[in-house]
């Protein structure tokens, strides 16, 4: 019998704190969606997890889910009201991350509509939108799909993040300096901390083998990145 090889979204990356940094959240946030939170007595289920687990290890898929859940919190709904469509699509895809992978976004929109009708989920967190006869991804889902780069020869499943756009060289692979933001297989951090001590970019690419444009960027998204936590 062949064992099904594993899932890179079930690879353990990141503390509850590192990937709250790293997606420029607060880190009672993104335990909340996580684990979900008790207030004024009443107990909120996780929006990412399945039921509360209290396990400070993030998954790449639920590092993954989080950037998504992000490009909605200034939305003014409450998130856990995606909890049962996310738990539908766990069902229909057979993934425990199903919003880490490319088909609700890609392939199975009619799919995704129907459930958020059925779950009532408000306009304000919706994943995809009806415009005349076309079904399009919300405003929201559609900055989130398009920092995601897909593996279609592993069920669509999230393999690397461009948290700077699609334009910028700055990535965030699971693989690759585990798991922290990287230029080029060097980590952006690192840059930034020679480039914050006085060195030129020039000579800090020179150094890594890089462009200088490709340091810029890492200093530009490390700049930003710690204007968020500030």
């Amino acid at each position: 019998m062949t064992q099904r090889a594993p899932s890179i979204l079930e690879r353990p990356v990141y503390g509850v704190a590192e990937a709250a940094g790293l997606l420029g959240l607060r880190s009672d946030r993104t335990r909340a969606w996580l684990d979900g939170y008790t207030r004024g007595g009443v107990t909120y289920q996780p929006v990412i997890r399945r039921e509360p687990t209290g396990d400070d290890l993030v998954t790449w898929g639920e590092f993954v889910e989080l950037g998504y859940l992000r490009e909605y919190r200034r939305k003014g709904v409450p998130l856990q009201r995606l909890r049962p469509v996310i738990d539908a699509l766990r069902r229909e895809f057979d993934t425990p991350y199903p919003l880490a992978t490319s088909k609700p976004y890609v392939y199975d929109r009619e799919l995704v509509l129907e459930l958020q009708d059925r779950a009532d989920l408000p306009a304000a967190i919706a994943i995809v939108v009806r415009s005349g006869q076309e079904l399009m991804l919300s405003e929201e889902a559609k900055r989130f799909f398009v920092k995601v780069e897909f593996d279609h020869a592993a069920a669509g499943e999230a393999r690397r993040l461009l948290p700077a756009g699609r334009t910028s060289p700055v990535v965030i692979d699971p693989l690759v300096r585990f798991g922290r933001p990287s230029v080029s297989g060097v980590a952006t951090d690192r840059l930034w901390e020679l480039f914050d001590a006085g060195d030129p970019p020039a000579e800090i690419a020179a150094g890594y083998d890089l462009a200088v444009k490709d340091v810029e960027a890492a200093v530009a998204y490390e700049e930003q990145l710690r204007s968020l936590a500030a």
